[in-house]
């Protein structure tokens, strides 16, 4: 039986119109919440809670956005990299920006030994990419650029600032949700009759189910920049195999790292092994794996 190949193009931007489509689903739950509760409640009342949901979520995501890579970067205790004592990491980061085209990103590491590194920055001038001490040690040549050029794809595809704009409209969503049950004692319209119970039914319903469609949505869309990852990976280092093994050594590896949960998603591989499915920040290390074998 022959394999069926896949192209590192095919697979960008396949992966990139399912992350839009995602995007739109949170697009669109945003919307049918508003409109749900335009509908129980006075049209302007929707409105004043957005506003203030609005710039809640905006300055909360500001604050945090033009200073990801120091919170992350301190976060974990990283260290900048020493240029003598880690010129194989050096090398790598300096040769997978060059084939991205970008500038060389500040180098940090981590302690653990977990096999495992992240990106951050809000932009190619402004990035870092951090690794473990596990991965300095375990990983040979090919295998760390395999893992340096997936997290050079993250900065070239503007990942971080992709996944804050999400965050927005999922924060959004949530704060909305928690103003609108919070003030349900308001009561729906008057009794004039231009209320309809059954519409604030559906409102708490779709209040309280929304926060966490989106959450699974947004967990949904940071498996699928992995792949995409994955496949910028070996467009930039031309050698799956890589990757491929650097992932093997990663499921064979039962070292674990404690991080904060809010910088989890950045990890080139989910800290946290036992959780799967819906709920997983990462696709499953042997999805990953086909998917590159049949890019070899």
């Amino acid at each position: 039986m022959v394999k069926e190949r896949i192209s590192f193009h095919d697979q960008i931007a396949r992966n990139k119109r399912k992350s839009f489509f995602l995007v739109l689903v949170i697009f669109l739950v945003l919307i049918a919440l508003g409109y749900v509760i335009s509908l129980a409640f006075d049209p302007s009342y929707f409105f004043i809670i957005m506003i203030i949901a609005t710039i809640i979520s905006l300055l909360y995501v500001i604050l945090t956005y033009y200073n990801s890579d120091k919170i992350a970067l301190a976060s974990v205790g990283a260290r900048k990299a020493d240029p003598v004592k880690h010129k194989a990491l050096y090398d790598a980061v300096e040769n997978m920006a060059i084939a991205a085209g970008l500038p060389m990103p500040r180098v940090y590491v981590m302690p653990g030994n977990q096999i495992n590194a992240f990106a951050t920055g809000r932009n190619p001038k402004n990035a870092a990419i951090c690794v473990t001490e596990g991965a300095l040690k375990k990983l040979n040549k090919q295998e760390l650029e395999g893992v340096i050029g997936h997290e050079m794809s993250h900065i070239a595809n503007y990942d971080i600032r992709y996944m804050t704009i999400v965050a927005v409209m999922v924060g959004l969503i949530s704060i909305i949700s928690q103003m609108f049950l919070r003030t349900m004692w308001l009561g729906a319209r008057d009794k004039e009759g231009r209320g309809n119970i059954i519409f604030f039914l559906l409102a708490i319903v779709f209040a309280i189910l929304a926060p966490m469609t989106v959450i699974l949505v947004q967990l949904a869309i940071s498996r699928k920049r992995e792949f995409m990852a994955d496949a910028g990976s070996v467009q930039l280092t031309r050698y799956p195999p890589g990757l491929i093994s650097a992932l093997k050594k990663i499921k064979q590896d039962y070292e674990q790292i404690k991080v904060p949960d809010a910088i989890r998603p950045l990890f080139f591989s989910d800290t946290i092994r036992k959780i799967s499915g819906l709920f997983a920040t990462h696709p499953p290390i042997e999805e990953r794996i086909k998917v590159l074998e049949a890019m070899a």
